[in-house]
């Protein structure tokens, strides 16, 4: 019995090839429903299979002309189908586009979002705006990202500023970028315990060279008291940067992952806040 319930004939033709089609096959589904899993999609989705088992259910019970209305309407669905999931499907070639094995094709230029940050950083300074801003690099953030408001939002100088507006809901705490996008907003990071800060260091200095104790990050920051901008990276804080010596500071640490104790200070490093 079990013998005449199992394809064994099909399964002893399946070779390497027809393995890889079903795997890929495999993959594909599975990506597009974790795709549509949450959206709207998900019912029409649902719409279109009753739709479809109307139809073999029309063709089962010979009736003639619905099966005649549902072959002629078929070629349409087609169209229908991609303006229905319209979002879904510009959603799904945005994430192909931002895929790692397409990263060296669709990198966003990294000199880019560092002009962003600086004219954010920049205006944040004259305004007298207080601003925290973390960049990833080879050391994974998703424990603080997991702590703020997620996003998901390609950075950008406008974006930064509607965040860090003293109007909005998400101006206190930090900015996480992960890989030119901006991951999460209101972020908390970890304060520094080290007792050779200075007393001049508030809350916001501490949380960026805490984070930088703790993880390879690159923490750009501007001082809601006095406009001034700084940068800290490796436990150690740099003060009083101008926008020129910030753009120069963040191309020089993102080259190639250096350790940033190593590479010289335009802006003067405080030495209260560097590693022993």
């Amino acid at each position: 019995m079990l013998a005449v319930a199992l394809p064994w004939n099909a399964l002893a033709r399946l070779d390497a090839r027809a393995a890889l089609d079903i795997l890929i096959i495999a993959v594909v589904i599975y990506y597009l429903l974790k795709l549509l899993r949450g959206t709207r999609a998900v019912q029409m989705l649902l719409a279109i299979l009753l739709l479809m088992l109307f139809y073999q259910g029309a063709r089962w019970a010979r009736l003639e002309m619905v099966e005649w209305l549902l072959t002629t309407l078929l070629p349409y669905f087609a169209i229908a189908l991609i303006v229905l999931f319209q979002p879904e499907i510009r959603r799904a070639l945005a994430r192909m586009g931002r895929n790692i094995f397409w990263a060296r094709f669709s990198a966003r230029n990294p000199n880019e979002m560092h002009d962003d940050l600086v004219l954010a950083a920049s205006h944040f300074s004259q305004n007298r705006i207080g601003a925290l801003v973390a960049l990833e690099r080879g050391m994974g953030l998703r424990t603080y990202i997991e702590s703020g408001i997620p996003l998901d939002a390609t950075l950008s100088h406008d974006l930064l500023l509607a965040i860090f507006h003293p109007a909005s809901p998400l101006h206190d705490g930090a900015v996480i970028v992960q890989g030119g996008r901006v991951a999460a907003a209101a972020c908390f990071l970890p304060l520094s315990l080290n007792p050779a800060l200075s007393n001049q260091f508030g809350t916001r200095h501490r949380a960026a060279i805490g984070l930088t104790e703790e993880s390879d990050a690159v923490v750009v920051l501007v001082s809601e008291q006095t406009g001034a901008i700084a940068l800290a990276a490796g436990g150690a804080i740099e003060l009083n940067l101008t926008p020129e010596q910030l753009s120069a500071r963040l191309a020089t640490l993102f080259a190639r992952y250096r350790p940033p104790a190593a590479l010289p200070a335009p802006g003067g490093r405080h030495p209260a806040a560097a590693r022993k």
